[in-house]
C-alpha cells in the first residue's frame, strides 16, 4: 500500500483492467439523498446477482417494477447527477428529485443489439422519497427509468461482443452459408438471468436474429426453441464436447436440420471459450442425444471466406495491368501477371475487383469511365464495357467494383447528375440499378460487399466533401435470376469518425477503416458491423493511406495503398512493411 503522495478520488468509470470487478454496497443507515443516488449509480456498474443490492436503493414498489434488462444506455462518461436536489414544494422535505445528465452515444436493447447514436444530450430523473425504515426515516428512490445507464468504460468492462450465426435466406440448401449477427452479452455472469457467458450466447442464438438482420437470415432451430428450464451454465467437458439441453420444441427435429442447428452453436462459440469446442451435442428435453456435430464437420456450413478462402492479392502495376501475388499468409509472394486481357492486353486499368472464385475480374478503365468484366484464368479478347459513366470529372465516375458471394459485380456511378448503384448479375448481362433509399443527400463514393452477400458497406460523401461509413442490408424479392434487389435500412458503422476515406471488410462482422476524428489526424482502426468499436481497434499508424484491403480470413495480412511508400502490409503483432514500391489498387478477392 502507498504511504505517501496525494489522495485521489477514483471514478468507477475510469478506464482500466477489463477483469476488475465492482462489488455493490448497500446503502448505509441514515444515508443522505446524495449518497443514495451515488450509491445506486455505482451499484449499476457491478455484477450484483439479480441486482439485489442495487434494488436496496429503491422502494419496494420501484424495485418490483424496475426492469434493468430492458435497455442499456451508453454514455461517453459516467452519468452526472445534479449537485442539488429539487424539492417537491407540496411534500416539503420528504420528496426530492435529481437530474442525471451525460452525452448519449449508444444503446443496447433487449435483443442485445448495439445501436450507435450521434452524440446527443441524455437526461433522466430519479425521484426520492423519505419513508419509514427499520431504524427510522430513510431515503429511497421511488421513480427510476427502466434499464441501465453506464459510461463507456464500464460498458466495455461489463459487456463483450459476440457473433451469433444464422443462415442466409434465398439460397438452396447446398448453398447454405452462415451470416454473423453481432450482439453484446455480459462478461462473466448476467445478473438478471444468472447465466454464464456461454449460456447467454446460446440463449441469444435460440431467441433468433436481431431485428436489423432478421429479413435476410433464418435460424434452423424450430420457432420458440429454448434451453431446458433451469439451465444457467454450459461448460465443455474434458474432451471439449459441449452438451446443450433443449426444450420440447426441438424434440422432433430431423438429423439434417439438427446438424445445421449444431453448426450455428459451434460457430457462435468459436471465439467465446478459452478452449475450442470440438463437438456439440444437442439434447432432447429428456436428455437423450438429438444429434452430434464435430467442429471439422461444421465447415460444410462455414461463413463464406472464414475457412480455406482465397488468400491471393491482386493489384494494378505501373503499366496499368493486373498482377497477382500468389497465395501466401505473409503477402510476400512474387507478383505475376494474370491471364486474359487484364494481364497483358492493350487496356490500361485503374482499379480491379476479383471474383471470390478467382476466375474472373472486373476492372475500371484508366480514366474510370468504363467497367469491363473478363476472365483472369484463361486468355481471351477484351469484351465491350459492361457499364459506362458519362461524368465529366474523373472523380465523379465509377467506383472500384466489388463481388458478392453469388458472383454478382457491384459498382456505383458517382456522376452528380445520375448517381446510382448498379449490379451485374453473375458478372454478365445488362447492369441493373439497385434502389438505395435514405441517402440523405449523400453520394456513394466507394463500396464493398460482405462475404455473406447480405450486407454492403458504403462510403457516402456529403456536399462539404467529408464522407461517412454506412452499412446497408441487401434484400432480394422475386425468383432467382429475376429478383428485384434493394439496399435498405442504412446504419452508421463508424460514428466516432468525422471523415472516412477508405474501408474494407475484415471477417464476418468487422471492417477496417481509414479516417479522422473531429480535428484529429488520419488513423487506421477496426470497427464492428453494428457500429461499435473493439477495445483493441486502433492499429499502428501509416502515412497517407489511399486505399485499404483486408481478407475474410483475419489471419492474412492487412494491406494498404499509400502515397509515399507504395503498397504496405501489416501482420498481427508487427509493424507496417513495404511490399511494392510501384503499384496501386491492391485488393483481396471480393
Amino acid at each position: 500500500m502507498p504511504v505517501t503522495g496525494d489522495v485521489k478520488a477514483v471514478d468507477a468509470s475510469q478506464p482500466g483492467d477489463s477483469q476488475v470487478q465492482v462489488y455493490a454496497v448497500a446503502p448505509r443507515d441514515g444515508a443522505t439523498p446524495n449518497e443514495v443516488v451515488d450509491g445506486f449509480l455505482e451499484s449499476m456498474t457491478s455484477d450484483d446477482s439479480d441486482f439485489r443490492t442495487t434494488r436496496q436503493y429503491l422502494t419496494k414498489e420501484a424495485s418490483s417494477g424496475w426492469k434493468p434488462s430492458a435497455l442499456t444506455t451508453v454514455l461517453a462518461k459516467a452519468p452526472n447527477r445534479s449537485d442539488r436536489p429539487v424539492h417537491d414544494s407540496d411534500r416539503g422535505t420528504n420528496e426530492v428529485s435529481y437530474t442525471l445528465t451525460g452525452e448519449k452515444v449508444a444503446t443496447v436493447d433487449d435483443q442485445n443489439a448495439y445501436q450507435p447514436l450521434a452524440p446527443s444530450d441524455y437526461s433522466g430523473t430519479l425521484h426520492l422519497v423519505r419513508q419509514k425504515g427499520p431504524d427510522g426515516k430513510e431515503w429511497r428512490i421511488s421513480m427510476v427509468p427502466d434499464g441501465l445507464v453506464l459510461g463507456q468504460s464500464d460498458f466495455k468492462r461489463l459487456y463483450r461482443s459476440v457473433n451469433k450465426f444464422y443462415f442466409a435466406t434465398g439460397r438452396t440448401e447446398a448453398q447454405s452459408t452462415l451470416v454473423a449477427d453481432p450482439v453484446y452479452i455480459r462478461n462473466r455472469t448476467d445478473p438478471a438471468t444468472g447465466m454464464d457467458t456461454v449460456t447467454q450466447a446460446v440463449r441469444s442464438l435460440l431467441r433468433g436474429p436481431t431485428d436489423w438482420l432478421r429479413p435476410v437470415v433464418a435460424s434452423r432451430f424450430p420457432a420458440g426453441t429454448g434451453l431446458r428450464k433451469g439451465v444457467t451454465s454450459l461448460t465443455p467437458d474434458d474432451r471439449n464436447v459441449l452438451k446443450v439441453p433443449l426444450d420440447k420444441k426441438a424434440d422432433g427435429t430431423g438429423q439434417r436440420t439438427c446438424r445445421m442447428m449444431a453448426s450455428q452453436v459451434l460457430f457462435t462459440l468459436r471465439d467465446l471459450t478459452s478452449a475450442r469446442v470440438e463437438q456439440v451435442e444437442l439434447q432432447r428435453s429428456d436428455g437423450s442425444a438429438l444429434c452430434v456435430l464435430g467442429a471439422d464437420q461444421a465447415e460444410e456450413y462455414a461463413p463464406d471466406g472464414s475457412s480455406g478462402g482465397p488468400d491471393s492479392q491482386y493489384f494494378v502495376d505501373a503499366k496499368g495491368h493486373v498482377e497477382r501475388i500468389p497465395g501466401s499468409t505473409r503477402g510476400s509472394g512474387e507478383p505475376e501477371p494474370v491471364a486474359g486481357p487484364f494481364g497483358s492486353g492493350s487496356l490500361q486499368v485503374s482499379a480491379v475487383g476479383v471474383a471470390r472464385d478467382e476466375q474472373s475480374a472486373a476492372a475500371l478503365s484508366e480514366h474510370g469511365d468504363e467497367l469491363y468484366v473478363a476472365s483472369i484464368a484463361t486468355g481471351g479478347e477484351l469484351p465491350g464495357p459492361a457499364v459506362t459513366s458519362k461524368a465529366e470529372k474523373a472523380g465523379d465516375r465509377l467506383t472500384a467494383p466489388s463481388w458478392d458471394s453469388r458472383g454478382d459485380v457491384w459498382v456505383a456511378d458517382r456522376d452528380p447528375g445520375n448517381s446510382r448503384l448498379l449490379r451485374l448479375a453473375g458478372g454478365a448481362g445488362k447492369a441493373q440499378e439497385v434502389t438505395v433509399p435514405s441517402l440523405d443527400g449523400g453520394r456513394i463514393t466507394a463500396l464493398r460487399l460482405s462475404s455473406d452477400g447480405v450486407r454492403i458497406a458504403l462510403l457516402l460523401t456529403r456536399e462539404d466533401g467529408t464522407a461517412s461509413l454506412k452499412i446497408g442490408r441487401i434484400e432480394r424479392k422475386g425468383p432467382q435470376g429475376k429478383e428485384q434487389v434493394s439496399v435498405v435500412d442504412l446504419r452508421q458503422a463508424a460514428p466516432q469518425l468525422a471523415d472516412v476515406t477508405a474501408m474494407s471488410w475484415s471477417g464476418g462482422s468487422r471492417l477496417v477503416v481509414v479516417g479522422k476524428e473531429q480535428g484529429g489526424v488520419q488513423q487506421v482502426r477496426y470497427v464492428q458491423a453494428d457500429g461499435s468499436t473493439p477495445s483493441s481497434g486502433v492499429l499502428p499508424g501509416v502515412n497517407q493511406v489511399r486505399a485499404i484491403a483486408a481478407a475474410d480470413d483475419e489471419q492474412l495480412p492487412l494491406m494498404a495503398d499509400t502515397v509515399g511508400d507504395g503498397i504496405v502490409k501489416l501482420l498481427p503483432g508487427d509493424n507496417w512493411q513495404t511490399v511494392l514500391k510501384e503499384g496501386s489498387a491492391l485488393v483481396y478477392p471480393g
